[in-house]
This record gives structure tokens, C-alpha cells and sequence, in this order.
């Protein structure tokens, strides 16, 4: 997930001043549309899939995972923070060890039925 923030930070570096430097050579009104564009093309747009890319990558992990049942999980870097490695299908950072229930994930799992 942090390397989706990078890449959206070092292409907003990239377009804000490429589109100062537009500014001179066109007319304010399709500057304006111009500009709503390419932030919504080269910003908005690649942020949008990379962050689908991830979750779809790591949806099996998230919902099937002992680990996603763990209060030291986080979803949205899909890391253990006790021990802060990323768990993958095949391994879990602690190997169940250290495994604690979250407390919301029972009660979501109650309240569902």
C-alpha cells in the first residue's frame, strides 16, 4: 500500500510543475480542463488501479488467512505487527503462535447469522 502513496506523491511532483509550465502556452479555459484531466489521468486513475491490483492480490490472504482473524493483523498493509512481516498463504509471520482474536471480527462473524 505505501508504494501506491509514493508513486502518487512522485507524479503529483511531476505533473504540478509540468502544468505551471503549460500555463504560458495555452489559454486559461482549456488550461483549466487541461489540467482537470491529466490530474485525474496520470494521478487519480493509476492510484485507483494499483490500490484494485493489491486488493485483488491480496484478497485470499484478507478473508482466508488465520491471520486476517488476528488482532495484530492489519488489512490494509496486510502485515503482522506483532512481528511486522507480510503473511502469505503458505506461511504466517508467527506460525500461530502468537495468534489473538479481534475482538470485532467475533462479533461481525455473530452478527452475520
Amino acid at each position: 500500500m505505501g508504494s501506491i502513496v509514493y508513486w502518487t506523491i512522485i507524479r503529483t511532483a511531476i505533473l504540478i510543475p509540468s502544468l505551471f509550465l503549460l500555463y504560458d502556452w495555452v489559454d486559461s479555459q482549456l488550461w483549466w480542463i487541461i489540467g482537470v484531466v491529466s490530474v485525474y489521468g496520470v494521478i487519480v486513475h493509476p492510484a485507483i488501479i494499483q490500490y484494485n491490483l493489491f486488493m485483488e492480490k491480496n484478497k485470499e490472504i484478507i478473508n482466508n488467512t488465520l491471520c486476517s482473524s488476528c488482532k495484530h493483523f492489519d488489512k490494509s498493509a496486510v502485515l503482522c505487527m506483532k512481528h511486522d512481516k507480510h503473511p502469505t498463504v503458505e506461511t504466517l509471520p508467527c506460525e500461530g503462535v502468537h495468534w489473538e482474536l479481534k475482538e470485532s471480527y467475533y462479533e461481525e462473524e455473530t452478527n452475520s447469522y
